[in-house]
């Protein structure tokens, strides 16, 4: 991969209309991203029908529109990116459960614990919902949800995209989940 400084370079020119550099650091960031969004829906349950490729394809799709924004450097990125793939999958349930009537939403596993043990489905769509009222009073944890579930990033990685130590994000991952359990299955709580 190539240096952060380098992507970041990228990320400006491409800030500046540079598509050239819009294209070099999609080569550049494709896989990594690809292997996050791999390890997010490892051991999806079948029926949902979007695959790790499928969903950082739309998301460079998406981040494509985003030319304007005033990227700062790798890890700014990857925020947005993590903050896409989240929207990427939360339309694609929205949009299924629109078709079925009677339907909800899909259910997702969340196989890096944000549920507990015996209950690995969540509905994205209450988890959505549950992550905004989450980021009225806390957005870091919300942006250690994203970065962890959605973009598979480890604790070192997301300390490093949030200039925070690990402990914090340790500390901060533990709570968030605590209190999304709570809020996702108030009845799960005593």
């Amino acid at each position: 991969m190539k240096a952060t400084g380098e992507v970041t370079r990228l990320l400006k020119a491409w800030h500046g209309g540079d598509e050239e550099a819009y294209r070099q650091l999609a080569a550049v960031l494709y896989e990594p991203l690809k292997r996050q969004a791999a390890g997010c829906m490892r051991g999806e349950r079948p029926g949902i029908t979007l695959q790790a490729t499928a969903l950082v394809h739309e998301a460079f799709v998406r981040l494509a529109d985003a030319g304007e924004v005033d990227w700062q450097d790798r890890k700014h990125f990857l925020a947005v990116a993590a903050r896409t793939m989240r929207r990427v999958l939360v339309d694609l349930v929205r949009a299924k459960a629109a078709g079925k009537r009677g339907a909800r939403a899909e259910w997702a596993p969340l196989d890096s614990g944000i549920v507990a043990p015996g209950a690995p489905l969540v509905d994205l769509i209450a988890l959505d919902e549950a992550l905004e009222k989450l980021a009225t009073f806390d957005v870091r944890k919300v942006r250690v949800i994203e970065l962890r579930f959605f973009a598979g990033l480890t604790v070192e990685e997301t300390a490093k995209v949030l200039d925070v130590a690990p402990d914090t994000v340790a500390r901060d991952w533990r709570l968030a989940r605590s209190w999304l359990l709570q809020e996702l299955d108030p009845q799960s709580q005593p």
